[in-house]
């Protein structure tokens, strides 16, 4: 499987001028330097990602979100992440699928296309930047910036994809395939996101077929700056806690609470009283 890949790579390197060569400076011109990524942030940045990077004007794309072009209030100049975004998502999936394919000999089709598909939708990739610190160099204006804070999957997840794209055009096709397999494969695997973990309509589901209402979610307590805010969250089936859970945004911390309310199993001890 991978000596195919490597082969169509080849291929397609020969009629696309994407990651030719003598085309890169050409190609650098559509990603004008910004200035935020500075050499201490650039080197945190590396660290983060286990990388090193070549040219930061694809990384500083990678990170901006496009409400921050209204902040830098050149629009025409420069680009969002949208872009990298579509080719990450790309390479994330062929990535992904080689590497399941051949650590899983004995499994169908059908059983390969839906673990891919929790281990590179929103939820999973938003888990993996979290993870890795990712939303602290993101740039965007400040709403955005806000729904980040309170568990906005799809931008931190639409960056993820964006990174894994400006490591490709930075350096090349196998550093970007190490670093999906050696870096946030593990992640995801740790995680146990390759399993059926939507902890809360497994609990919904549990606690309907006792003929009870929907559990409801509520902040208990919230802690740290804006920037590593950490959310401790309760789920509650009337007035009485069924279990909590604590997470970088709220809906991580929603699951690990209706999570912890299974493995307790209080709703039955409700229900029977």
């Amino acid at each position: 499987m991978k000596d195919i890949i490597n082969k169509l790579y080849s291929a397609f390197s020969k009629i696309l001028p994407l990651r030719s060569i003598e085309n890169q400076a050409n190609h650098l011109e559509y990603f004008p330097v910004i200035g935020f990524l500075s050499d201490n942030k650039k080197s945190g940045l590396e660290q983060m990602l286990k990388i090193n990077i070549n040219h930061v004007e694809y990384f500083e794309q990678a990170l901006t979100h496009r409400s921050y072009l209204v902040i830098l209030g050149q629009e025409q100049q420069y680009n969002s992440n949208e872009r990298l975004e579509f080719l990450g998502d790309a390479l994330l999936s062929m990535f992904i699928t080689d590497f399941l394919f051949n650590t899983n000999p004995g499994y169908n089709e059908g059983d390969l296309t839906k673990i891919r598909s929790r281990l590179v939708n929103k939820n999973s990739l938003s888990y993996c930047g979290y993870h890795l610190g990712l939303e602290n160099f993101i740039m965007l204006s400040f709403s955005a910036e806000k729904a980040l804070r309170h568990g906005s999957d799809s931008i931190i997840a639409d960056t993820m994809e964006a990174i894994i794209a400006a490591i490709y055009l930075d350096s090349d096709f196998e550093t970007s395939r190490n670093f999906v397999i050696d870096t946030l494969v593990p992640i995801l695997l740790d995680s146990n996101l390759i399993e059926d973990t939507n902890y809360k309509s497994l609990l919904l589901e549990k606690v309907q077929s006792f003929g009870m209402d929907s559990p409801r979610y509520k902040v208990i307590d919230e802690n740290g700056p804006d920037h590593l805010k950490e959310f401790h969250i309760g789920v509650y089936l009337g007035e009485n806690l069924l279990g909590a859970g604590k997470g970088k945004n709220k809906k991580t911390a929603e699951q690990e609470a209706a999570k912890n309310a299974i493995d307790l199993n209080l709703f039955i001890n409700i229900e029977e009283k």
